[in-house]
């Protein structure tokens, strides 16, 4: 089992967390209409899926305002925005926050997506939200860039996320 941490504390993660060069693992989840989108949906598009515990969080609102602001520039790319949130608060923030070029999906139905790829908080007062994480993948549904933040305080690399997109 993986850990990171919360404020140095140790926190277990359960599943498997891509490698880049996996495959990236099948997915459902639901969007901010209440409907289910798959990994299919989004075929032949890359993805980047910025993984958060929680909107109503700091780091998780500035990563996501952040990569907003980066969705921008990107060609033929989806960015996704994955949380256990509701859709309901997803939308509410997303909405306050002027945020329109990222596409929220939330877990909350589908909680096998945090075992699947490998972000399932196990242990502590997180137990049941996701891992602060950031997958891309590739238009084939290559993984080209995983980064599990170790400290789930922190911002991810967008530096190397985004250098990948750029190749």
């Amino acid at each position: 089992m993986q850990s990171v941490t919360r404020g140095g504390v140790p926190v277990e993660v359960g599943g498997t967390f891509p490698a880049v060069g996996d495959t990236a693992p099948a997915f459902t989840l639901t969007d901010a209409e209440l409907k289910d989108l798959t990994l299919s949906d989004f075929a032949g598009r890359r993805k980047v899926l910025n993984i958060i515990p929680s909107v109503d969080t700091k780091t998780c609102a500035m990563s996501t305002r952040k990569f907003n602001e980066y969705a921008s520039g990107l060609d033929n790319t989806a960015v996704l925005i994955v949380s256990a949130d509701l859709p309901f608060a997803q939308s509410r923030f997303c909405g306050a926050e002027g945020l329109d070029r990222v596409i929220t999906l939330s877990s909350f139905r589908h909680p096998e997506f945090r075992e699947r790829y490998g972000v399932a908080l196990q242990s502590g007062v997180m137990n049941g939200l996701c891992a602060r994480a950031v997958i891309v993948i590739d238009e084939q549904d290559k993984i080209v860039h995983a980064e599990l933040v170790s400290e789930i305080k922190n911002e991810p690399d967008y530096d190397s996320a985004l250098a990948v997109l750029k190749v």
